[in-house]
């Protein structure tokens, strides 16, 4: 089994072109999604057409937090990039949104959900400290996230940074990082930044062997300055400086 996992396009339809196109030439067919897809100041009515056109339905993805907002709450509660999505969305890409899990098992023994299986809005692999840092979840509360999950291998996506941890029992969580936004910051728990450092889209690849999964992760590069102008003009510059540099400024 070999497939493709990718998580927190965010909008950014050429992000999310240029990942697929990676995808295809590597010759692989499968792609999972861990959700939040619409959600930003870019193009998210050409990010749903795509995904539909893809069939990327509730057999391979889920929802993300973002997702669920724009399903939730009334369009004049939404904050600033869930509601730049929402004007630019159709009654398809709602739909869509609508029928799709929290959380699933794809082909009988990989987890799928956007962030932990019982909250959609909680780093799984990582912590915020009070002082802002964003680190490495300790061992054993990332254990405990993963009780009830009996399969081998568990994709989060929602905190964009690629990362893999092993379990005691042999399981593997794997998040493939954001194909479309590289860095942004948070008020909850504490004031944090999440940065990647660099402006190219991630995902990752996964593969079973005869030794256990394997998965490495990909950057891709594509016109992310035009995204990043798009963004500046849509009047969001801290996401025009994400995806120009990976950082936020």
């Amino acid at each position: 089994m070999r497939f493709a996992a990718i998580a927190d396009i965010h909008g950014n339809h050429a992000a999310l072109k240029a990942v697929l196109n990676d995808i295809a030439a590597l010759g692989i067919r499968d792609v999972v999604n861990l959700g939040d897809c619409f959600s930003g100041p870019l193009e998210a009515d050409q990010t749903g057409d795509l995904l539909l056109l893809l069939d990327l339905t509730g057999e391979r993805t889920v929802r993300g937090n973002h997702d669920r907002y724009l399903i939730e709450k009334p369009a004049d509660q939404l904050e600033a990039s869930d509601a730049h999505a929402h004007r630019q969305m159709s009654t398809r890409h709602f739909d869509w949104l609508r029928k799709l899990p929290m959380n699933m098992v794809w082909q009988d023994e990989i987890f799928l959900c956007h962030a932990t299986p019982k909250d959609d809005n909680r780093y799984w692999l990582e912590m915020v400290t009070p002082q802002g840092h964003v680190t490495l979840r300790p061992q054993g509360e990332i254990e405990t996230l993963a009780e009830g999950v009996d399969q081998s291998l568990i994709l989060c996506g929602h905190s964009h940074i690629p990362r893999m941890v092993s379990l005691a029992d042999g399981r593997l969580i794997v998040n493939p990082g954001s194909v479309g936004q590289p860095a942004y910051d948070d008020d909850l728990p504490f004031y944090h930044k999440v940065e990647t450092g660099h402006a190219m889209a991630s995902y990752a690849v996964i593969e079973k062997t005869e030794s256990g999964w394997a998965p490495s992760f990909r950057n891709v590069a594509y016109d992310h300055m035009a995204m990043s102008r798009l963004a500046a003009e849509n009047g969001r510059p801290e996401w025009a400086s994400a995806l120009a540099t990976g950082r936020v400024a």
